[in-house]
């Protein structure tokens, strides 16, 4: 693999499947990687549809960048853990989807991110926000009093891939919501405010850095990355990554267990300025 042109003015990556494994680890070599192109004034950003508490372990392997949390919803300085802007689904139309969800999908079930916190309904069953809510609510709905950073929407018997599960929440709700997923295999969607995205946040801070899509390059391996994939100038989704993902990024890389994105990044390195 041969990367060209010039050095980049901003890397965002994907975290999870792209950067960490699944079970939490970056690479010395990544963690290299991204260090070195910080110190030549590259902006990085990691672009995750993780909630912020799940930014401390991110805080632990890089002492630079700024998280876009959320698939897009927040801007987070996770270094100073200071919410720096946000994009939230608002009460209405929390009701709405969830209305709209129920008649599209029957068996579903919801959580929901309020402010910092994590809440679901009995019969969503969480894989990673276990402990946060052990309890559970009978409905959702009672707990939607504030704007939200993002719903989740899950099949927990597992009847609809999350793939299938998009394709009925897209034609549901894709006038109020924007419907993504991280993952194939989890019969789980992520729904956030209509027009919210990493592509569009990211858009947002480049343009306002003075930089465009040609001097921004981006990483990602799945659905909810896809935007970021398709905007920047440059992009490469991991060997290993979502089936559709080449249809958005501009290369393919080899998978995170082999560093692909560090690679890329050491070669864009070498790139002059």
């Amino acid at each position: 693999m041969s990367v060209t042109g010039r050095r980049p003015k901003i890397i965002a990556s994907d975290l999870d499947g792209t950067i960490v494994a699944d079970y939490g680890y970056i690479s010395d070599r990544t963690k290299s990687a991204f260090a070195a192109a910080h110190n030549l004034g590259i902006h990085i950003y990691f672009a995750t549809g993780r909630p912020i508490r799940w930014m401390k372990e991110i805080k632990e392997n890089f002492a630079f960048g700024l998280g876009i949390c959320g698939n897009g919803a927040m801007i987070y300085d996770f270094i100073n853990e200071k919410i720096l802007e946000q994009w939230l689904i608002s009460i209405d139309n929390q009701f709405e989807i969830v209305n709209r969800m129920r008649k599209a999908i029957p068996t579903v079930s919801f959580a929901v991110e309020i402010d910092e916190h994590f809440h679901r309904e009995q019969h969503y069953i969480p894989r990673w926000d276990t402990g946060q809510d052990d309890v559970g609510e009978q409905r959702i709905e009672d707990v939607m009093k504030k704007p939200a950073l993002k719903l989740m929407a899950r099949c927990s018997n597992g009847e609809l891939t999350s793939d299938e599960m998009l394709v009925r929440a897209n034609e549901a709700i894709s006038d109020i919501a924007t419907v993504t997923h991280s993952n194939a295999h989890e019969s789980l969607l992520e729904i956030s405010a209509l027009g919210i995205s990493k592509g569009s946040t990211l858009a947002k801070v480049s343009q306002r850095l003075g930089i465009s899509a040609e001097d921004v390059v981006t990483f990602g391996d799945n659905p909810n990355d896809f935007s970021m994939l398709q905007w920047a100038g440059r992009s490469w989704t991991l060997s290993d990554g979502h089936p559709d993902a080449p249809k958005y990024a501009k290369f393919v890389t080899d998978p995170h267990q082999d560093d692909g994105v560090a690679k890329v990044i050491e070669q864009l390195l070498a790139l002059p300025a």
